[in-house]
């Protein structure tokens, strides 16, 4: 028995490891912190100091290698204001890693966070690998957050937690890749776990299957698709 989570969505065998990766991610918090400019810089190294608020969802798949293999994350971003929130569950769904980000020059930003965690618990599964982004660290005069306050609270919610700036590039691709080779890394894990329990279960089967989940899946169907642990 294991937890039906965005996570499980990969089919193994032993005899083709051909496995393909994809990840959703999301980017969430306040409006105007920069959702949407680390995104372009990382998807495409681009920033836009005049862009508009975000309306709606996009979305951008970027193409990773992580310990040789090939994944893909898709990454969301949507608008931080609540007039725009009518999307939020079909958003997180599917969901298995998120970027919570604040303004360090901005401090009502940071404490917006825990009412993003909270929306973050709500709509996805727990287990969501999430890291806390302190962006614009390039206004070293403006700032109202320390360093050592986001870290705390990172530490204090169980989040990994960076500083960037979409400006200048710094701890932008760092970021992302931290969400996903930590994804990556309980994927494996799981996945050892399963072939060892059906090679106990079946006496050596030589397949694996693990529950594919599509976005498109509902509430309903997540639930009943396997037992939980």
């Amino acid at each position: 028995s294991g937890n039906c989570t965005g996570l499980e969505m990969a089919f193994y065998s032993e005899e083709e490891q051909t496995e393909d990766y994809l990840f959703k991610i999301v980017l969430i918090g306040d409006s105007a912190v920069g959702k949407s400019n680390l995104l372009a810089r990382f998807a495409r190294d681009e920033f836009y100091p005049n862009s508009k608020s975000t309306i709606g969802v996009e979305f951008q798949t970027q193409k990773m290698d992580i310990n040789g293999k090939e994944i893909k994350a898709q990454i969301w971003d949507t608008a931080g204001q609540e007039r725009f929130r009518a999307v939020t569950s079909a958003y997180y769904r599917g969901a298995v890693g998120a970027l919570l980000v604040y303004d360090i020059s901005r401090r009502q930003t940071f404490e917006s966070i825990d009412r993003w965690l909270n929306e973050l618990h709500t709509h996805s599964d727990m287990n969501v690998v999430t890291i806390l982004v302190g962006n614009k660290s390039d206004l070293k005069d403006a700032r109202e957050v320390t360093t050592a306050e986001g870290k705390d609270l990172a530490e204090a919610q169980g989040l990994f937690f960076m500083e960037t700036s979409a400006l200048d590039s710094s701890n932008v691709a760092a970021a992302f890749q931290t969400v996903v080779k930590e994804i990556y890394n309980i994927l494996s894990r799981k996945v050892i776990q399963s072939q060892e329990l059906k090679k106990q279960d079946l006496g050596g089967g030589k397949t694996v299957v693990i529950q594919e989940e599509n976005q498109e899946t509902d509430a309903q169907t997540k639930k009943g698709c396997c037992s939980t642990s």
